[in-house]
């Protein structure tokens, strides 16, 4: 079916001031531009596209973050003779795409604005007697097979069968950076999906744990990275990489060894924070999830974020292996994730699970934490 343009809509965005509004929309605007060849449009509340891919925007559309919905649509004049025209020649294509039949139970919903001399109800009932004098299909008001939407604006009709959902939220690059700790594994790129969904710019953070861990933990990282970028239109993800092999490896020869994964959590926080300042980022993001691995018990959590002063956020931190792992496989990070890259050798055969802050203190010191992670800081390349 031919279209002349997309409509699409936005959510929560609605709900801010005019001044916020306008600003959140520029953004949104500025987003779907760096993803597709468009002009654009917007009128109260909608986004008019005009792609000139219209499969590659539709494809596209689903990952700009403050859309909640989209349709492809016709467009022709607000007048009843070519209302009724253009409407007879869509329903001859939903026909011919099988989408439509003598058997087919429709309903038209009607939405005006502006000044006419109809009312909404007058154009639905007007354009449902030309679809049954098309085709003479059944209205069903209440349970119908097939809506079609006719929305008036001022001068202008649009035409349209399909909601197309998009991900919803705010529009990437509202909220400022967050610097999100990524790893390989299923859970903290889910947590950056959740920020990026909230409006924030993503700098990712992967702390490379070889010897302790394999080559392929790094590409998968990066795969992740690059699969995330599918949703960063607009506001590009940044990736850094810290060595952080050696100072694993002070954890485990200079304090207690089951203290290696607090030691470890507690090193990523102070790097994280440290490039939060240099890259004016305002948070850290994890993928804790609250009992599920030794450093995300309260204690743990307690312990390894103390004297961190950038704010620490977990978005995950309420969420079971379930359904992380199925938001995983909807942004498609599932796959990557998956892989055998050999997890991290670092890890103790009994690691501490109930932390003493004071106790950890004194780890701390016994191995140099904080000259320790100066080295380790210094191998980010900007």
């Amino acid at each position: 079916m031919k279209h002349d343009l997309i409509i699409a809509r936005y959510g929560e965005v609605g709900l801010k001031s005019h001044k916020v509004r306008s600003r959140f929309e520029r953004r949104l605007v500025k987003n779907i531009q760096a993803s597709i060849d468009a002009e654009i449009d917007v009128d109260q509340a909608r986004i008019f596209i005009f792609p000139e891919n219209f499969d590659e925007a539709l494809k596209k559309l689903s990952k700009i973050f403050g859309l909640v919905s989209f349709s492809p649509a016709v467009a022709t004049h607000t007048t009843f003779d070519e209302i009724e025209d253009t409407l007879s020649k869509y329903v001859d294509e939903l026909e011919k795409n099988g989408l439509i039949n003598k058997n087919t139970k429709f309903a038209i919903r009607c939405r005006r604005v502006g000044s006419h001399d109809f009312s909404s109800q007058e154009l639905a009932a007007y354009a449902g007697s030309v679809v049954v004098k098309k085709i003479e299909s059944p209205v069903d008001l209440t349970n119908p097979d097939l809506e079609i939407f006719v929305e008036v604006r001022d001068n202008d009709t649009y035409i349209y069968h399909e909601k197309i959902q998009g991900p919803g939220g705010l529009p990437l690059g509202t909220q400022g950076k967050v610097i999100v700790l990524i790893s390989s594994g299923i859970d903290s790129p889910v947590a950056a999906y959740m920020m990026m969904k909230r409006g924030c710019q993503v700098i990712a953070l992967y702390c490379d744990n070889n010897p302790y861990t394999t080559p392929d933990a790094l590409k998968n990282n990066e795969d992740i990275i690059n699969q995330l970028q599918k949703y960063a239109s607009g506001a590009p993800i940044k990736r850094r990489v810290v060595n952080y092999g050696d100072y694993l490896s002070q954890c485990k020869s200079k304090a207690p060894e089951r203290m290696t994964c607090v030691l470890c959590k507690s090193g990523m926080y102070q790097i994280a924070s440290k490039l939060a300042k240099d890259m004016h980022a305002l948070a850290i993001v994890d993928g804790s999830s609250l009992g599920q691995v030794a450093s995300q018990t309260l204690p743990n959590i307690l312990a390894t974020r103390e004297k961190v002063d950038v704010p620490i956020f977990s978005p995950l931190i309420g969420l079971d292996k379930v359904e992380i792992t199925r938001i995983a496989d909807e942004i498609g990070t599932f796959e990557i994730s998956k892989r055998d890259d050999g997890g991290c050798k670092a890890v103790p055969r009994y690691p501490e699970t109930n932390a003493d802050i004071s106790l950890v203190r004194e780890a701390k010191e016994s191995m140099h934490q904080k000259e320790e992670l100066n080295k380790a800081y210094e191998t980010i390349k900007f």
